[in-house]
């Protein structure tokens, strides 16, 4: 707005450090950040609070940007009559999740971004919605007529809205209220993985309709059922699914990397923001299905993923950025789509024809006009129609997607947020720690080990509590359960991807912050779960907490199962006992919903049998000691636990009391296979780990309790 305007604009989230909120820095609308400053004008004016709430990757909040906050009109009337609060829901997911539950109950059980909630001075929801258009289109009434309707309402009839502010604040504090503990078992095991089989599309992959967001966490599970099975029925549940996803255009063919989600069933349209939680959970189930499966394509998939990560989405200092945009000069999809023609201008002729072959690109487009490069048809199967071999096609192919990535790297990529968040790059941590495990590579140890660094060091406050994000310099806002869960499974990964042991300490000193600070203040016995929000945090509406997963795996069970691995590790049975009560606090609910919560019931497997504990004695990188850690890390086994120690080093000596009383077998790496600390004969010869692993892993299925 014009400095000569009726209007002045006041920009206060110009000091702000989230890239969404300098976004709107200059809207004609007066945006505050959540905080005492907007809470207590809001009083002090007597208005009701306009709370928007959405993230940088978000299509449809740039859309509604676009057409009421950049709306001078609009504008107006939101600073006239209601106090504007503009929040990063990446940065405060505490918010996010109450006023999600609000939205929720008022739309019929939808909700999404953008996220629009009306309060009350002092924060109770009374209306809310999501994308609201400009004028009433799509069968949706338009902003700037609600804008007037409720501040006409908030001066006429403002009894009505604070009642029903109570109404709905009580129905969303009930939602939060603990239940009685129950137990959890392998029944509920099983039926969650019924209830996905019921669900699964055998034609696409995935499950239910369309859109469909990638399951990492229930197929995850699911390779779990299929271990403690051997039914193929759950294993080609996953193949299909991986499959279907991977060959299509909701995964980047050219750049590695998926997007958030398909909005088809066959997953060829995504929307194309990628979110760094994604793709870490992504990478890790590809690596877990190559270790059930030994299929290449798994391993190339993952490898993608990773190599993207750290190739465009990892900062100087070593943490990794949160997301990028689907948009790019203001159109969806721009950067990733093609045309026959952008191709040959690339390629040449020969060439091109073969690109195009393979991946889909016609002269009609497969959307709006263009081509999302997807591969409906196996290699082989193009190979026959281009009368060529299949080695020859390869060959092709690998040279043009190198070619046309360089050629799309000129092009104007979409809008990246550089912010730094603990919680996703926990789960980054994770999954390269991972990679590195799995696929031998040393460069993945070394940027999961950069990323650990980083945020031990930087994003923590002066007396050692975790900080949220991280951007420009500037560490800030009180960290979060999933925070601190996150870092700490992957600390641990880190750990036993080869890791110094200093990880595994530090993973330990985030269990004991999670057990003190993330129970009810004052503790009570009120089920064992955990809280999204610490003790000492800022006072809202309510404190949240929750036990079904979302896009990403829910923190209590994400906590739990840190908590069970460390108790192994550490030989601490009171931790132990704290990650079932995590689980059985939502016992009730599992045995209602089970198929809503597949990272707890993977924490229940977990203990209903028990790890294998493994340990692996010699100097890395010596031949003896890397050939026997090649034949464990190949191996898929959800329920181990990994230690490491090298004799001849004089520090960095690993706390887990696995280690105890061992070391090489007259002179050779050695490898002890174990369970409660009672190990059987070490093992110096990579031959005989196979038939061990079979023979131990059989006896601690056959021992498996059958609920916590």
């Amino acid at each position: 707005m014009s400095q000569d305007s009726t209007h002045k604009h006041t920009n206060r989230l110009i000091h702000e450090t989230s890239p969404y909120l300098l976004q709107h820095a200059h809207n004609p609308v007066d945006w505050y950040p959540w905080g005492e400053e907007a809470l207590g004008k809001a009083k002090e004016e007597d208005k009701p609070i306009l709370l928007s709430i959405g993230y940088s990757a978000c299509h449809w909040c740039h859309v509604m940007e676009r057409e009421s906050f950049e709306n001078e009109e609009t504008a107006r009337i939101m600073n006239e009559h209601f106090v504007s609060i503009k929040v990063d829901r990446e940065e405060r997911p505490d918010l996010d999740e109450i006023y999600m539950a609000a939205t929720v109950a008022m739309n019929n059980g939808h909700g999404g971004w953008p996220m629009t909630v009306f309060l009350a001075p002092d924060q109770r929801p009374f209306f809310a919605g999501t994308y609201f258009p400009p004028e009433d289109r799509y069968g949706r009434p338009g902003f700037g007529a609600i804008l007037l309707k409720i501040a006409e309402l908030w001066k006429t009839d403002r009894a009505a809205l604070l009642q029903q502010g109570e109404t709905l604040t009580e129905h969303i504090r009930r939602q939060a209220v603990s239940m009685p503990a129950q137990s959890v078992g392998n029944e509920a095991i099983e039926q969650a993985a019924t209830l996905l089989a019921r669900e699964f599309d055998p034609v696409h992959g995935g499950f239910g309709d369309a859109p469909k967001f990638p399951p990492s966490t229930a197929l995850s599970f699911l390779l779990r059922v299929y271990r403690r099975t051997g039914d193929p029925e759950w294993l080609n549940i996953v193949r299909v699914t991986l499959g279907a996803m991977a060959k299509g255009g909701m995964y980047d063919q050219i750049g590695g990397g998926f997007c958030r989600y398909s909005t088809d069933e066959k997953w060829l349209v995504p929307h194309f923001e990628k979110m760094l939680y994604d793709n870490a959970l992504l990478a890790r189930i590809y690596l877990e299905a190559h270790q059930v499966t030994k299929d290449p394509f798994y391993k190339r998939i993952a490898t993608e993923i990773l190599d993207y990560e750290i190739r465009e989405m990892i900062s100087p200092e070593g943490g990794f950025y949160s997301s990028t945009d689907a948009d790019s000069e203001g159109e969806e999809g721009k950067f990733f789509v093609w045309t026959p023609d952008e191709v040959k201008a690339v390629l040449g002729d020969e060439n091109a024809r073969h690109f195009c072959a393979h991946y889909d690109i016609t002269e009609a487009g497969n959307w709006e006009g263009k081509n999302i490069p997807n591969t409906p048809r196996t290699l082989e199967q193009v190979a026959s129609r281009l009368e060529i071999s299949p080695e020859t096609l390869q060959t092709s192919l690998e040279s043009s997607r190198k070619k046309l990535y360089e050629e799309r790297q000129k092009r104007t990529p979409p809008g990246r947020d550089d912010k730094i968040l603990t919680s996703w790059n926990g789960l980054m941590i994770g999954a390269t720690a991972e990679g590195a495990r799995i696929l031998g590579d040393p460069r993945y140890l070394v940027a999961a080990g950069r990323a650990a660094d980083f945020l031990l060091k930087t994003l923590r406050a002066p007396d050692g509590r975790l900080l949220r994000t991280y951007r420009s310099g500037k560490a800030h806002l009180n960290a979060y359960l999933d925070d601190y869960a996150y870092l700490c499974e992957g600390l641990i990964d880190l750990y036993e991807a080869g890791g110094p042991a200093r990880y595994l300490t530090e993973a330990a000193g985030l269990a004991e912050r999670i057990l003190t600070d993330f129970v009810a203040d004052p503790p009570s016995a009120d089920g064992g779960g955990f809280y999204h929000t610490s003790r000492d945090h800022e006072r809202l509406i309510l404190r949240h907490r929750e036990g079904h997963d979302g896009a990403t795996p829910n923190a209590n069970a994400s906590a739990a199962m840190a908590l069970a691995r460390l108790s192994f590790h550490l030989n601490r049975e009171d931790w132990g006992k704290a990650a079932v009560a995590a689980v059985t606090a939502y016992g009730a609910v599992i045995d209602r919903f089970p198929r809503a919560f597949c990272k707890s019931l993977a924490v229940s497997d977990f203990l209903l049998e028990g790890p294998l504990e493994i340990v692996v004695v010699g100097k890395p990188g010596e031949a003896g000691y890397q050939a026997l850690r090649r034949e464990v890390d190949t191996q898929y086994l959800p329920n181990q636990i990994l230690a490491h120690l090298d004799p001849a080093a004089e520090s960095g000596k690993s706390p887990s009391p696995l280690i105890e009383g061992k070391g090489r077998i007259n002179g050779k790496a050695a490898l002890y296979l174990c369970h409660h600390f009672t190990c059987s004969s070490p093992i110096t010869d990579p031959s005989r780990i196979g038939p061990a692993l079979d023979a131990h892993q059989k006896r601690l299925q056959s021992t498996r309790r059958g609920s916590l």
